[in-house]
């Protein structure tokens, strides 16, 4: 992840570089807080990369002797028979479309969206015996 890290600081410090002379030269208030939030955005992935690196040192990937083993196992369990995907999906979709059409449209797709993502999260919680 140092590599990452080296990345994003130099967006970061592209971001840092626009944002001065953008200041400087346009005294516009709004231009300058969107380009100051991109490089305090860039600035927070910077510090995550350079954290998990100083934590973890290099994976496998980073190094020319590592293989493709070293990373693997199990990615994670997918539901095989599940509707709350539909739902979800559906109230997105709803949700997305309400803000072009009216809030009532949005608010129904929203009651839909939190009800699929509670049914995935919740699908195999079992209340204890």
């Amino acid at each position: 992840m140092k590599t990452e890290a080296i990345v994003f600081a130099g967006v970061a410090g592209f971001f840092l570089v626009t944002d001065v002379l953008y200041a400087a030269w346009s005294r516009d208030p709004a231009g300058t807080a969107a380009l100051t939030v991109s490089h305090l955005m860039a600035l927070l992935i910077t510090f995550f990369f350079a954290t998990n690196y100083r934590r973890k040192g290099l994976r496998p990937e980073d190094r020319s002797d590592g293989d493709v083993h070293e990373r693997s196992g199990p990615v994670d369990f997918f539901a095989p028979n599940s509707v709350w995907p539909l739902f979800t999906a559906a109230g997105m979709t709803l949700a997305a479309l309400g803000i072009v059409f009216g809030l009532w449209l949005f608010l129904i797709g929203l009651g839909v969206l939190l009800g699929g993502m509670f049914g995935m999260v919740f699908q195999y919680a079992r209340p204890h015996d």
